[in-house]
């Protein structure tokens, strides 16, 4: 019984690693190429081929061997470095509030 619980828990977490890989690789490959090297990273090919076989390998292999861990370090790695980076490039960044008149240090007031 107790091997079952443990075989359902392995089995929902192998499902959301699945997902997170699989929204990564679909984030990357509706990203425009030209992003990719604006933003200095890797080319979309690389990252298309890198998280593709992330999600190869863990639908053919499963959670048990150490081949999806290594595609999830790549997801991981996509959605907090190279997305920001994108998105910042392609103007979906986060929008700050501010004054037109703010400079990167806060507020420009002419000298007052």
């Amino acid at each position: 019984m107790l091997v079952e619980g443990f075989g359902q828990i392995l089995y929902f977490i192998s499902i959301g690693l699945l997902v997170f890989t699989l929204v990564a690789f679909i984030d990357a490959a509706t990203r425009r190429a030209d992003a990719y090297r604006a933003a200095d990273k890797q080319n979309k090919g690389f990252w298309l081929i890198v998280l593709g076989i992330a999600v190869a390998v863990h639908l053919f292999f499963g959670i048990l061997n150490f081949l999806p861990i290594l595609g999830l370090i790549a997801a991981i790695v996509y959605f907090v470095d190279v997305r920001p980076a994108l998105r910042q490039v392609t103007g979906r960044g986060p929008r700050r509030r501010g004054s037109s008149s703010d400079g990167p240090y806060g507020p420009y007031n002419g000298g007052r």
